[in-house]
């Protein structure tokens, strides 16, 4: 069953309390350290753009790459109202395409985690290495082994809203780090049966996420050929606990410059 497909239609609504605001000014500021305050940014399974609007709103020259042709489409419908000029690109995170390279990369609300096999992330972390300017940056989030294990392992989550409402379920399988979301949502539909009771559509979804350890991302990163900077606690900002849910990584491109500058020295 592929995900993020009729989810998509009602995604940004039962997404309404993430915190895009909180993480964009958190991006920013990291990329200020390095002197990227415009020019190209590319993010990363950008789902329905919501991060994206709120990055080209601060300058950035956006372009947002998503496997999910139904989430993209509601990017492009908010790009419409917005009048921002960003590029969006239906591609796989593992074998994604750009016209040239970029001073940034993000990637947020744990996308990389659905990259399930070693090979995914090293695939998409050398194509990151490979588009970034010389000396840019990458940061990405990753929701940790230790939150599918703990926190939301083996679950259920349910939310009943006026037009909506869903049932989460986890499946965590510990000999493979997999977690298992089955989403069954029902929204309110348009109109009312011959009755005069109110129709809800029901669909299900099954997506699949990977748990990482702070060491596997950094040997993901080294295996790239970028550099590892720092790692953070996402929700405090503070240094990674044993307890961290989410964590945000920051990396850098160094190969272009080191090559340059053993060309200066030949």
């Amino acid at each position: 069953m592929e995900a993020y497909t009729d989810f998509a239609s009602v995604y940004d609504q039962l997404m309404d309390e993430t915190p895009y605001g909180q993480w964009c000014n958190n991006i920013v500021q990291e990329l200020e350290k390095y002197g990227i305050r415009d020019g190209l940014v590319l993010e990363l399974g950008c789902g329905t753009g919501s991060l994206t609007e709120l990055l080209a709103a601060r300058g950035f020259d956006m372009i947002g790459v998503d496997s999910s042709d139904e989430m993209l489409n509601i990017a492009c419908e908010k790009r419409e109202k917005s009048g921002y000029d960003i590029l969006y690109l239906n591609q796989d995170m593992r074998s994604f395409e750009l016209y040239g390279t970029v001073r940034a990369v993000v990637s947020v609300c744990d996308s990389l985690n659905y990259l399930l096999e070693d090979e995914d992330l090293t695939a998409c972390f050398r194509l990151v290495n490979n588009y970034l300017d010389p000396g840019g940056v990458f940061i990405f989030d990753f929701n940790t082994r230790y939150k599918y294990e703990t926190v939301i392992g083996d679950s259920v989550i349910a939310e009943n809203r006026e037009d909506c409402s869903f049932i989460w379920e986890n499946y965590y399988d510990p000999e493979r780090d997999i977690n298992e979301y089955d989403l069954t949502i029902f929204v309110r539909s348009p109109g009312e049966a011959e009755s005069g009771r109110e129709l809800f559509a029901r669909f299900q979804e099954v997506h699949l996420q990977r748990g990482y350890t702070l060491e596997e991302m950094q040997r993901f990163i080294e295996l790239a050929g970028l550099a590892f900077i720092r790692a953070y606690d996402a929700d405090t900002l503070g240094a990674v606990t044993g307890t961290s849910e989410r964590i945000y990584c920051v990396a850098q491109e160094n190969m272009k410059i080191k090559r340059k500058e053993n060309e200066k020295k030949i």
